[in-house]
């Protein structure tokens, strides 16, 4: 099974429309992905709370978005996630490599990983975590959650998910 492809199909079978993304290794492989479909307005962004801000113009504008991004720039993103996303009910699928966890290369990753889901968690966001390729099968289903309830919804998707680096 190709996970990206998978990714991707369940974002468009979910009329997710407006995807942005932030460069990440790990997800390079969606990312290309998104770019590649004509049926998704793919644009990448500096930051994840710039990525946050496009997402939400989109959503206003009548659009399903999604925001790619790494767990690194969490700390950055909870204003964003807060004030706006949060606070206008906006829907947002999160799809975030989670750096840091087992298989991680860089020390430097590991501090951030120590504190990602205790900040979602102090947030209220639903969190997933994807350990197996076989969790993939659950994407179609909490992007159905997500837009259902008009929550921002994370999915953390680790080293060993991904096949390591």
């Amino acid at each position: 099974m190709d996970i990206s492809k998978k990714i991707v199909d369940d974002f468009v079978a979910n009329d997710v429309s407006f995807i942005t993304t932030v460069p990440c290794k790990q997800l390079g492989g969606v990312i290309e992905e998104v770019e590649a479909r004509p049926e998704i307005y793919h644009i990448p962004s500096n930051k994840e709370d710039e990525g946050m801000g496009l997402c939400a113009g989109a959503f206003m504008g009548g659009k399903r978005p999604a925001i790619i991004m790494q767990n690194t720039a969490i700390g950055v993103t909870i204003n964003t996630l807060v004030t706006l996303t949060q606070f206008y009910r906006m829907p947002l699928p999160m799809l975030i490599s989670y750096r840091g966890e087992l298989k991680e290369p860089v020390a430097c990753q590991v501090e951030m990983a120590v504190h990602t889901k205790a900040l979602l968690n102090q947030l209220n966001i639903p969190t997933y975590h994807f350990h197996k390729q076989e969790d993939v099968d659950e994407f179609d289903d909490i992007l159905k959650y997500t837009f259902m309830c008009n929550k921002p919804v994370a999915i953390l998707t680790d080293a060993t998910f991904w096949g390591g680096y």
